[in-house]
């Protein structure tokens, strides 16, 4: 039987929540699912305004327009991403400047951004690799510091928590997304967290293509009218109200990929005391939400054989992201600061396994197949 590396979750309820959507007469955005969601999730994550948004790469794009990115500012973030995060700014003119990862945890060395930056800088963007944390004291201090905005990608992070804070609660705006691959989905979507408060105003009208609409429905203003850049940004309350089903049990989400990670972290307990393949890391500050489990294999040679062996075997393991600073686009549109080489590395040898509710009956078979491998 085929183990695919995602296979979506359903509550049950995504349907009979659809068609209240169709009863209500509102399938366009902000209708009253969309209300629902967005308080929920200001209630989580303590952000001071939740907007959903049809993707994450569009709430990406609205960070890039609230950071006032504009032609040659630069952005510093980690190559080691995906390709949303740089894109974003470039589409404002903006320059990438790639930082390298710690090995630890995959996410950007805190103690590589302040080389990075120059007179150009805008922002600062932390990308929370496999749901777990950036040490958010170090960055928070250098963004305030050097008067830069900071951005968090926690497209992968949503139920994750530094210090026990959630993320997506640090940042002057943050991203989510919630794709059929992420631990709460809607198929497509995302949303925009604002804990700034002098961005929250403007992040409405950049969010109803450039106008002050949700000014004119609250009443603050008597008509509306196109005031600044702006796109349409919305999610319509149909995927609102499938997201709704998921935040509801996202509790019970949780605790089943939690004892699905936890599983595939002590079954290897002993392939990594072999030398045989390494772990993640979730240092102590840290909270991880269960988002990805992967292994480090020895070399990239290594991991090629892993996957093809398990494809014969039909499991489905991945290698991630193809480091930004290396592609066609990164190289015309960004910059690397100082060495890649963690990048380079890590991005070599890295294989995420399957992770998705359902997967308990299985999960002993993949891994026997998977200690099968790294040991041949």
């Amino acid at each position: 039987m085929l183990v695919p590396f995602n296979k979506p979750f359903l509550t049950g309820r995504e349907l009979h929540y659809i068609a209240q959507a169709h009863e209500n007469s509102h399938l366009s955005g902000d209708g009253p699912f969309t209300k629902r969601c967005q308080a929920w999730l200001e209630r989580v994550t303590g952000c001071r305004k939740a907007m959903l948004t049809h993707s994450g790469t569009g709430a990406l794009e609205m960070a890039a327009i609230l950071a006032g990115t504009a032609p040659g500012d630069e952005v510093i973030m980690p190559s080691f991403t995906f390709v949303s995060t740089a894109n974003a700014f470039v589409l404002r003119g903006g320059v990438p400047v790639f930082v390298d990862v710690r090995p630890d945890t995959l996410n950007i060395d805190e103690t590589k951004i302040e080389a990075a930056i120059t007179p150009r800088t805008r922002a600062i963007v932390v990308v929370h690799y496999a749901g777990v944390a950036c040490d958010m004291d170090a960055i928070g201090s250098i963004a305030r510091r050097r008067g830069l905005m900071l951005i968090e990608d926690a497209a992968q992070a949503l139920g994750a928590a530094y210090r026990g804070r959630p993320l997506g609660g640090f940042g002057d705006v943050s991203a989510l997304s919630f794709h059929e691959t992420k631990n709460l989905i809607s198929g497509e979507g995302g949303a925009l967290l604002v804990n700034s408060p002098e961005l929250t105003e403007r992040a409405e009208i950049v969010r109803e293509k450039g106008t002050n609409r949700s000014r004119f429905l609250r009443g603050d203003v008597d008509k509306y009218t196109w005031v600044d850049v702006g796109s349409s940004f919305l999610a319509s309350d149909i995927l609102a109200a499938f997201l709704w089903a998921q935040l509801e049990d996202a509790d019970s989400i949780n605790l089943q990929r939690q004892a699905l990670w936890r599983h595939y972290h002590e079954r290897f307990a002993e392939a990594e005391r072999a030398g045989l393949a390494r772990r993640p890391v979730a240092p102590p500050e840290v909270s991880p939400n269960a988002h990805t489990y992967f292994l480090i294999l020895r070399d990239a040679a290594a991991r090629t054989r892993f996957i093809e062996t398990l494809r014969r075997e039909a499991i489905h393991a991945v290698f991630h992201y193809v480091p930004l600073h290396s592609s066609p686009a990164g190289r015309k549109y960004g910059r690397a600061s100082g060495s890649m080489e963690v990048t380079d590395d890590m991005s070599a040898r890295l294989v995420r396994l399957p992770l998705w509710i359902g997967l308990a009956e299985q999960q002993d078979h993949v891994i026997d197949r998977c200690l099968s491998a790294l040991r041949s």
